[in-house]
């Protein structure tokens, strides 16, 4: 079996304040959350992911966690990721609406260059925010050739509705818009995200088996979803790993990606769809093709990495 953090990889769905390691959460003064503890709620978690997110305070803080994703996302074999980030809240609650976004960029751009890896950014928005923040998100994103998208995620009972008119300017803009969607609700909110959304890519998207008709129109648009399977089962979404819907979404034909969202490594995540799943390597390179050929890289990119993942396969 071939080693797989060696395969190269895009990953798509990661929440950069997640992804704060142990230690610089200890050093930046607070606590870190237990470790692979399934949460009791999504409110819990949410509360949880708030506390740490209050820990980054200065540009330091925010350029450090960003060159540090970086060096662990290379040590995974990720070689591109699109990296979600909560700028316009951070802005409003530190009083400067630029700073977090702009520390993040020069991370991002230092780190890449230093461990290889090439990197875009997400702005994401709770639905349960306001739309002004959303705006204010837009106009950032349009002033950052950096930031490739914008999207809505949290609480899904609050719908995407109120946010049409963001969304289509977003759209307008040339931005791209990927949604969470179809994880702690059903198919619903993915129809929502699809058609007053625009999505381009679903976040999470585990529901879409409850509705045939939503299936056959993922499938045939090809709109790829962002599956994140260890933290489906740490927020209490899917009781087990074993049970976990991934298998049962590529055998009906959806485009699937293999994601974090900042719960845990890229390569484990690979390992355990090897070994609960009982993909082979040839599977494995199905699933990083499909997260390379979903992503939003440039087409060049796009082909030096399926180069490079025929190549892991051949070895």
């Amino acid at each position: 079996m071939r080693d797989l953090a060696l395969l190269p990889k895009a990953h798509l769905h990661t929440h950069l304040e997640s992804t704060i390691r142990r230690a610089t959460i200890r050093e930046l003064g607070g606590e870190p959350p237990h470790q692979n503890r399934p949460f009791t709620s999504f409110r819990e978690f949410a509360d949880q992911r708030a506390t740490v997110r209050a820990l980054l305070r200065d540009y330091g803080h925010f350029r450090r966690i960003a060159e540090e994703f970086c060096q662990d996302e290379a040590a995974q074999g990720v070689r591109y990721a699109e990296v979600t980030f909560t700028a316009a809240a951070h802005g409003e609650r530190l009083g400067d609406p630029d700073m977090p976004l702009e520390a993040v960029l020069e991370g991002l751009a230092v780190g890449g260059e230093r461990y290889g890896i090439r990197t875009r950014v997400i702005l994401d928005h709770s639905r349960r925010r306001s739309v002004d923040r959303l705006w204010h998100s837009l106009e950032l994103a349009t002033r950052h050739p950096q930031v490739i998208a914008i999207g809505l995620a949290g609480d899904e009972s609050y719908p995407a509705a109120p946010f049409a008119e963001v969304l289509q300017a977003a759209r307008e803009a040339g931005l791209h818009l990927v949604h969470h969607a179809g994880e702690t609700a059903g198919p619903a909110g993915i129809w929502e995200a699809l058609t007053v959304g625009h999505a381009e890519r679903v976040g999470h998207g585990i529901r879409a088996l409850e509705d045939p008709a939503l299936i056959a129109e993922l499938r045939t648009r090809r709109v790829p979803l962002e599956v994140c399977p260890s933290s489906n089962v740490l927020l209490g979404l899917v009781p087990s790993l074993a049970e976990h819907p991934l298998p049962r979404l590529v055998e009906a034909g959806v485009t699937v990606t293999v994601n974090t969202d900042g719960e845990t490594a890229l390569a484990a995540e690979y390992q355990r769809a090897r070994e609960i799943f009982g993909y082979g390597d040839a599977e494995l390179a199905d699933l990083a093709r499909a997260s390379v050929e979903g992503s939003f890289a440039p087409s060049e990119l796009k082909a030096q990495l399926g180069a490079e993942i025929e190549q892991w396969l051949s070895s």
